[in-house]
């Protein structure tokens, strides 16, 4: 699930990359965050964390919602696979609404 969401953000120009590091056990991501042309002017404005463990939020295909009118993306967890909005309503599924980014 975390390497699918950090595919969709280096897809969608939000981050630069992501290295998989071996942390012995386990391997830990580490994602290099993106700037513009001055080192303030950061990609990722805003993150909002939709679903939470106590309370679960789906939409519908007809109710995915749009982030900022459609400057920004929703991530959503759907039976084929963890996609943004578009690509959802695209394929016309619904699923688990996990995050805005903008």
């Amino acid at each position: 699930m975390k390497l699918a969401i950090a595919d969709i953000l280096v897809d969608e120009g939000y981050v630069e990359k992501y290295d998989l590091v071996d942390n012995g056990n386990f391997k830990d991501i580490r994602i290099t965050l993106k700037y513009g042309k001055d080192k303030n002017d950061k990609i990722i404005a805003g993150l909002k964390r939709i679903s939470k463990p106590g309370l679960r939020i789906y939409a519908g295909k007809d109710n995915l919602p749009k982030v900022l009118g459609g400057l920004g993306i929703a991530i959503v967890s759907t039976n084929k696979g963890v996609m943004t909005d578009k690509k959802a309503r695209e394929l016309n599924v619904g699923g688990e609404v996990l995050a805005f980014v903008w």
